[in-house]
Order: C-alpha cells, then sequence, then structure tokens
C-alpha cells in the first residue's frame, strides 16, 4: 500500500488526498462495528464466523470468498512487486532456460523469486516468519525514511507542482487507498488475542493514524519529487543510489516472508475439505505448490502492481473492510428495525461503497484490458 499511494495521489492531483482520509474514517469505523459484531457473541473467533452469525452458512461463504481471493490477489502483487524491483536493480539481465530460449528480466525474476518462496509454503511452523513479518513496521519507516533522503539530499527536490484534481482518475485513486486500509479480516484475530479487549478501540485510533499519516506522507513526498511521471510503485522511480537501494531492498525482503503467511489461511480451508483423504503434511505441500504456481501465472500473465492493486481495492477491500461489516453489524445489532441517525449513517456509507465497487472495478479491468 505505501509504495501506490504516491501513485494514487498522482492518478486523483491533490483533492484526491480528501479520499484518503475519508477512507481511513470509514475503515476505521468498520473496524469499531467488528468489535460490536464480536462483543455480542464469545464464541465468534474469525471474520467468516461474523458472517456466519449475522446471515448463516451463506454469511460465512460469502465472506470467506472475498477473504480468501483478496489474500490470493495480495500475494500475487508480491510476486509482480518483486518482479518490477529486481528487474530495477538488474535491468539488462536475461534468463536462458535451455536452447534460444530466453526469458526477460521482469518474468525470469517473478520465476526466480518464487523457487526462493517455494521452501516458505512448505512450512508447518510459521512463526518465524511471523518475526520477520512483524518487521514490517520497521520496513515502512525505512523506506518513507529513504525517499525523503533521496528528494532532500540527492538533487532531485520536492520542485514538482502537480494538478488539482484529476478526474479521470479519482477511481484508481480511491481503490489503492482502499487498498491501504484492507486488514478488517485479521481484526478478529487481533481482538480475541488481546489480554484487555477493551482497549481494542485505542489500538484502532492508534494504527489508523499512524498508517494514514505513513501513508499520506509517502504520497505528498512522493508526487512532489516525481509529479505525474510517477510509477506504480514509487521505489522504481528512484535513482540508482545507496539510499534508494535501501529502499528497493527493503521492500524486497518482506513479500518473500509475507508470502507464506498471506497463502496459509487458502490452503487451511482448502485442506479442510480434504484431510480425511489425504496425509494432512502432503496435502500441505500438494496444496502449498500449486496456490504458489498458479500465482506465478497470474503474475505473468497480468504483471502490472497498480493496475491490479487497484482492482484489489476497489473490488475486495471496500467490499470486505467497509461494505460487508457494516452488513453484518446492521444484521447481528438488529438496528435496522429502528429509524435513527446511526442507521442513515451505515446505510450512506453501505451506498457509497457499493458505487465505488461497481465503478471502480469496472475502471480497474478497462486499465487491465487496455494494458494487455
Amino acid at each position: 500500500g505505501i509504495l501506490s499511494t504516491p501513485y494514487a495521489l498522482a492518478s486523483g492531483g491533490w483533492l484526491s488526498l480528501i479520499l484518503l482520509f475519508a477512507t481511513a474514517t470509514a475503515a476505521f469505523f468498520s473496524g469499531l462495528l467488528i468489535q460490536r459484531c464480536m462483543d455480542s457473541d464469545s464464541n465468534i473467533r474469525t471474520y467468516p464466523d461474523i458472517g456466519k452469525l449475522a446471515f448463516g452458512k451463506k454469511g460465512r461463504l460469502i465472506v470467506s470468498i472475498f477473504m480468501y481471493i483478496e489474500l490470493y490477489l495480495v500475494a500475487t502483487g508480491f510476486l509482480i512487486l518483486e518482479g518490477d524491483n529486481l528487474q530495477k536493480l538488474f535491468p539488462n539481465v536475461e534468463f536462458e532456460v535451455g536452447e534460444g530460449l530466453t526469458i526477460g528480466g521482469k518474468r525470469g525474476f517473478i520465476i526466480l523469486v518464487s523457487l526462493i518462496i517455494l521452501p516458505t509454503v512448505w512450512l508447518d511452523n510459521l512463526s518465524l516468519l511471523s518475526y520477520v513479518s512483524a518487521s514490517g513496521v520497521l520496513a515502512s519507516g525505512i523506506t518513507l525514511g529513504s525517499i525523503i533522503w533521496t528528494g532532500a539530499f540527492e538533487g532531485i527536490g520536492f520542485q514538482q507542482k502537480g494538478t488539482l484534481v484529476n478526474w479521470d482518475g479519482m477511481l484508481t485513486a480511491i481503490s489503492l487507498y482502499a487498498f491501504c486500509y484492507c486488514a478488517h479480516p485479521v481484526f478478529p484475530t487481533l481482538y480475541t488475542s488481546m489480554k484487555k479487549k477493551h482497549q481494542f478501540s485505542n489500538v484502532l485510533v492508534v494504527c489508523f493514524i499512524l498508517c494514514t499519516i505513513t501513508y499520506a506522507s509517502t504520497a505528498i513526498f512522493g508526487y512532489l519529487m516525481f509529479g505525474p511521471q510517477i510509477q506504480s510503485q514509487v521505489t522504481l522511480n528512484l535513482p540508482a543510489s545507496i539510499s534508494s537501494k535501501v529502499a528497493i531492498y527493503t521492500t524486497l525482503v518482506n513479500p518473500i516472508a509475507k508470502y507464506a503467511l498471506m497463502v496459509t489461511p487458502i490452503v487451511n480451508a482448502i485442506k479442510t475439505r480434504f484431510s480425511c483423504r489425504y496425509n494432512p503434511r502432503f496435502l500441505s505441500i500438494l496444496i502449498g505448490t500449486n496456490l504458489l504456481i498458479s500465482t506465478v501465472l497470474v503474475a505473468l500473465a497480468i504483471p502490472f502492481f497498480g493496475s491490479l492493486m487497484s482492482l484489489v481495492g476497489a473490488l475486495l477491500s471496500i467490499t470486505a473492510s467497509v461494505i460487508l461489516p457494516c452488513l453484518c453489524y446492521l444484521k447481528i445489532s438488529g438496528i435496522y428495525r429502528r429509524f435513527n441517525g446511526q442507521l442513515v449513517g451505515i446505510c450512506l456509507i453501505i451506498i457509497v461503497g457499493v458505487c465505488l465497487v461497481i465503478f471502480g472495478t469496472y475502471a480497474s479491468v478497462l486499465d487491465i484490458i487496455g494494458n494487455l
């Protein structure tokens, strides 16, 4: 998310920053609604559990589908990100795969990274990866610091004026902003693991403020540095210098560690369907390997990071992080039976969210088709 915010700002213009703050506010509010849903039943442990409590088995299925597709496409985005940034570092590298057959840099790097990732999807115990993944907070800070350092001390400066508003790119902007706030499916797990659950709302406040400041800062500095020439990942615009290489290498490390964490819920969900027929260990390896192969194929077929993440933000993040929590809360709490200000506010959020899903998905799909 942090890498694409300058591109989002360039797509929508300076006024699109209002949409970033509006998205953050709506996502924060829907996070509070998830907490209220969980407080209504002590048996809720996961996000699909909320869907089941609200709408039965169909609710669980719908929530699960959106959650797992989102995880799948984010994992695919990791591979594209790795290919883009490795090609930036080693622009003239090609891979020979037999006589007369060579694979271009970006696609070759995607395949190479997938081979590096492969052993991680075979692991039963992901605790080691979780520690590396937790360094993502530090990585975001290092990335932002490297970008600012590059602009301030390596001759680029912050001279670009940009445009006030670009209506044609506004849907892309809000879709990418929504992608930045797509963590809601893990909120129930975080909530149940807390010793002092009454502080969950305070945790949300701190996290959303820090994240939004980081996203907005990266977007503003990146746009001031590169203006309309900004690429889908700001690291691709950085010159060949020590500070920019720090940003890129920091960017490269995290997806390798996080890929297995992203696909593990999908592996577990598929495994429960077939666990009675096959050896669980063999089944995990088989499913994990096939998932990795499929994401590689998608990344090779649609290697457009900005467009794919825009699609994820529009279709999946807005649905899973804003619309579904609102719908589940309306059903579980029963406030839909009485007309009041809260009902009006939640319905307004749902209506705006549905409109953004429809038009944002349409714009993202057209963008992907146009790039093919």
